[in-house]
C-alpha cells in the first residue's frame, strides 16, 4: 500500500482488545500475530491487511520489512500521516506460487475531509515463503 500525500493528522494505535483496524477480529486475534509475534502472513491478502494495520499503528519497521527490497523506500515518515478509517478488500488473485494482487479501498481523513485510496497492489513471495509488497496501481 502506497502512502497518500497528506496534511497533519495522527492516528491512535489500537489496544490488543480493540477491533483490528483491518476489519478482522480483535487486534490480538488478527494482525498482532504478524506485527508483534513475527508470524508469516500466509497469503498476500493477509499481508495487505497487516500492512494496513501497520500504517494505522505507524509501524515503520514492519512496513519496511514487508516491502520488496527493489521498491522499498529508505525510510517512512509518519509526520503527515492521515487518520485511517477503514479497509475494504475488493479482490485477491494469486496468479502463481510467487505472485499475487490485492485490490482494496482504504478510507482516510485529512484535514477533516474524507478520502479513498483505491489501489491494486502487487505482491511477491520470496524463497523463504514471505510475501512482500512490490508496488501498486491507483484507480481514479
Amino acid at each position: 500500500m502506497a502512502r497518500p500525500q497528506t496534511s497533519r493528522g495522527a492516528a491512535t494505535p489500537p489496544t490488543e482488545r480493540d477491533a483490528c483496524p483491518c476489519g478482522g477480529r480483535s487486534f490480538d486475534d488478527c494482525c498482532a500475530r504478524y506485527l508483534e509475534r513475527g508470524d508469516i502472513a500466509p497469503t498476500a491478502e493477509a499481508l495487505m491487511r497487516s500492512r494496513y494495520t501497520a500504517f494505522v499503528r505507524h509501524d515503520a519497521a514492519y512496513l519496511l520489512d514487508t516491502w520488496a527490497a527493489r521498491t522499498r523506500p529508505a525510510t517512512l515518515d509518519f509526520d503527515d500521516a492521515p487518520q485511517w478509517l477503514g479497509l475494504q478488500i475488493k479482490a485477491h488473485r494469486q496468479s502463481d506460487e510467487t505472485h499475487a494482487e490485492v485490490e482494496f479501498v482504504a478510507r482516510y481523513k485529512v484535514g477533516g475531509r474524507a478520502h479513498r485510496l483505491h489501489e491494486r497492489s502487487r505482491f511477491e513471495r520470496s524463497d523463504d515463503g514471505r510475501w512482500h509488497y512490490l508496488d501498486g496501481d491507483l484507480f481514479d
